[in-house]
């Protein structure tokens, strides 16, 4: 498993957020529903996030991811949990199929480690194997589990929202954080049982307790 290298090269893309790319890196990645947040406040918290990110350049330190997660995750995720919109992913059917989704090519293209379905949202953790395209793997996971949750619910056109959040974990510290972190999940925004979908490994599992 590899964390970030500040010496290693590293593969800058955009898209409505910057991604930050190393070969065979871990990350912590969401996504959410296109309806889980209105749009004036998602606009309001976009404009926000690029002018911080205008003088806050990748990698963050410890006191700036911080800063960035107190001022805007915590904000995303307060407005996620309010369960706006549809809510498909409450339907257990749904999650099944992204579940299924995220289940493809794990050990080809890359390691699955934990990730939690939530009724608007899914946070996963995962390393990219060697010659891995964070863009392209979270591409396919989005893309076959819109058609196959389509299809459950009777909709058309697209699921999720267009880009997706991202960070390159930095070391083990960093790594335990995200795993609670989406193991705590369900309980922060008072889901009950069948609410949502929670994997983790074997090892995750360990690591936590």
């Amino acid at each position: 498993m590899r964390f970030f290298n500040d010496l290693a090269k590293i593969e800058k893309t955009q898209n409505h957020l910057p991604h930050w790319q190393q070969e065979g890196s871990t990350y912590f990645v969401t996504w959410r529903l296109k309806d889980s947040i209105p749009r004036d406040v998602l606009e309001r918290l976009i404009n926000e996030k690029s002018n911080w990110e205008r003088s806050h350049h990748k990698p963050w330190t410890d006191i700036e991811e911080a800063e960035y997660h107190n001022t805007f995750s915590k904000e995303s995720d307060r407005l996620m949990d309010m369960e706006f919109g549809e809510c498909v992913l409450r339907h257990l059917n749904c999650r099944d199929a992204l579940a299924n989704s995220l289940s493809l090519f794990d050990g080809e293209r890359f390691l699955m480690h934990s990730w939690v379905a939530m009724p608007n949202h899914v946070h996963v953790l995962f390393s990219l194997v060697e010659g891995g395209s964070l863009e392209k793997v979270i591409g396919g996971w989005k893309g076959y589990s819109s058609k196959d949750i389509n299809v459950v619910m009777g909709n058309e056109g697209s699921l999720w929202q267009k880009d997706y959040f991202d960070r390159i974990i930095r070391y083990w510290e960093h790594m335990f954080r995200a795993a609670k972190y989406i193991r705590r999940n369900p309980e922060k925004a008072k889901l009950r049982d069948g609410e949502f979908t929670l994997y983790e490994a074997e090892w995750v599992k360990q690591m936590l307790g």
